[in-house]
């Protein structure tokens, strides 16, 4: 399969809005404005947010189920605004499988290459390759209602490569599985894009899903991009709170820049010096925010901040604290706590951490 899929293609958004009329109001509001993105052929990349942030329509416009009321899109440099779904050379993945319950597998997974007129020996080459490649061996006679959820999703899958488009699209694909199963299907999404290295555009709002699979994450906030790059940049770089807040577990601690020399900011945090990540041009005498995971602090009998513990909790791979710094609550994940100290509810501690792991807004 993976010697015969065509060569992947890139898109490309330019200045796509979308104006929807509020049903109460009636007033026009953008729910995607002026969006703007170049997606590289054979990557991954997740559009991710909060409900309502603009993802699905983003999605629907590039698949189009959607017209943009104002820029282009582009799949390989070809302008395909004007273009039906059935005519973009792009395939779906949708939350609810969107099987046909009367067929067995491979005639779901057939359908589209019937549809397109491929000769019968080609069409059962190419299904009972890709079913390969899904791991559905042996179940191409099975009707679809005698499959668990994950497999159904697999013949969505299958059913979409199957067709060999430039781009694959998923719209929240993995929302009806169990928490357990959508780690195992994301797992084989991932393999099967890179092992086929199609061009692929996936929409979720779970944090966890979009740092596994993507390249490349677009994160929006009300119809507009808050931040894009790779999963690494997000959440070790946020560019605001919503960000850092949105992209796993954040503690903000507020102070003031003393001085700022090669990226690092000796920062004033209650009364306490802590050194930081920052970025060009922070000035000394600004106020700035202190970004800080969980797992990035350490609590030891010494160290940069005071702390009263408020909260210790064993979890078996870390120890789960709540401390207070001056008025500000922050929670922290100390990793493989069978031989460390551990503190007690009311006991004075101290917080450390490594600039590198800290960044300041």
């Amino acid at each position: 399969m993976s010697q015969s899929v065509k060569a992947p293609k890139g898109v490309r958004l330019e200045h796509i809005s979308k104006i929807y009329k509020d049903p109460k109001t009636h007033a026009d509001f953008y729910a995607v404005k002026d969006c703007n993105l170049d997606i590289a052929p054979g990557s991954f990349i997740t559009l991710l947010g909060p409900s309502g942030c603009g993802k699905t329509t983003t999605l629907r416009m590039i698949a189009g189920f959607e017209s943009p009321d104002e820029g282009e899109i582009y799949l390989a440099d070809q302008p395909i605004n004007e273009l039906t779904p059935n005519k973009r050379d792009t395939a779906m993945v949708f939350q609810s499988y969107a099987l046909f319950p009367h067929m067995n597998v491979y005639d779901n997974v057939a359908y589209g290459l019937k549809l397109r007129g491929v000769p019968k020996n080609v069409i059962r080459e190419k299904v009972m390759n890709i079913l390969s490649l899904v791991k559905l061996d042996g179940m191409e006679l099975r009707m679809t209602n005698q499959l668990s959820g994950g497999q159904q999703q697999r013949v969505a899958l299958a059913r979409a490569l199957v067709v060999e488009p430039g781009v694959l699209l998923f719209d929240e694909p993995l929302s009806n599985l169990d928490a357990k199963l959508r780690v195992e299907m994301r797992t084989e999404i991932r393999r099967i894009q890179q092992k086929i290295g199609i061009t692929a555009i996936y929409v979720t709002h779970d944090q966890s899903e979009a740092m596994s699979l993507s390249d490349q994450i677009i994160l929006m906030k009300g119809g507009v991009i808050a931040q894009m790059g790779t999963p690494e940049e997000i959440y070790y770089h946020p560019n605001s709170e919503f960000v850092a807040d949105f992209i796993g577990e954040c503690n903000f601690l507020k102070g003031s820049v003393i001085s700022c020399e090669d990226g690092i900011a000796a920062v004033n945090v209650n009364g306490h010096t802590v050194r930081v990540s920052a970025s060009e041009g922070v000035k000394a005498g600004t106020e700035g925010t202190i970004v800080l995971r969980p797992e990035a602090i350490c609590i030891s009998d010494k160290g940069d901040l005071p702390c009263t513990v408020e909260l210790s909790c064993f979890m078996g791979s870390y120890q789960n604290y709540h401390v207070r710094v001056g008025d500000t609550l922050v929670r922290i994940a100390d990793n493989c706590p069978a031989n460390k100290k551990v503190f007690s509810v009311g006991d004075t501690a101290y917080l450390s951490f490594d600039p590198i792991c800290s960044h300041l807004l």
